[in-house]
């Protein structure tokens, strides 16, 4: 996400959903102002892709869906609205809107150098306002690193670092994996143009 917003009057979250309809991109809509969504690297995309292929794999029926860069997060109990590379929810509740989720129990965001310090920051304070919320994955498109932000029993966040020959459990959808699996066939050699 661009750090700063677009040159345009403040919106109200209908004015957001019909103005974005005409847009070329996404723009995340924070505190009624529009911020556009950088492009990614191939690598990021493909990260993405691989965090969504398997947890889609691991739920394919029941109660949890699995959605990718196209699905708004709304920020519980405001008008804020973001795009997670990939979220999961299990809450009958997001089965009732269109246009975006509430209640994800699995937010993952994949860390670029422009928009890390913010996934690990001011997005990650957003996201936590969410009860259903339960684990957070960063996961680096640079090396074979995860961390794991995870609410714990007591509701207080803890970390989790996983480094390549780990394994990865993520509890909100009972899936454990080896850390490789999302990292398979990406090539950290590539250099962006």
């Amino acid at each position: 996400m661009a750090l700063t917003p677009d040159k345009s009057p403040k919106l109200t979250p209908a004015e957001y959903f019909d103005w974005e309809e005409q847009q070329p991109c996404r723009h995340e809509y924070i505190n009624g102002e529009v911020y556009a969504m950088s492009g990614g690297t191939q690598n990021h995309s493909r990260i993405a892709l691989k965090c969504a292929v398997l947890l889609e794999n691991h739920l394919p029926d029941g109660p949890c869906r699995v959605f990718n860069s196209d699905c708004r997060v709304n920020i519980v109990e405001t008008n804020d609205y973001t795009y997670p590379d990939v979220s999961v929810s299990c809450d009958s509740r997001d089965k009732t809107t269109t246009q975006y989720i509430t209640y994800p129990c699995l937010i993952i965001e994949v860390l670029s150098d422009s928009t890390e310090a913010y996934d690990r920051g001011n997005k990650f304070f957003l996201y936590r306002q969410n009860p259903q919320l339960q684990d957070y994955l960063l996961v680096s498109s640079q090396d074979i690193a995860i961390d794991l932000y995870h609410k714990n029993a007591a509701g207080r966040w803890e970390i989790l670092n996983f480094r390549a020959g780990e394994i990865v459990e993520l509890q909100s959808v009972n899936l454990t994996f080896p850390i490789e699996q999302v990292y398979r066939g990406i090539d950290f050699s590539e250099v962006a143009i």
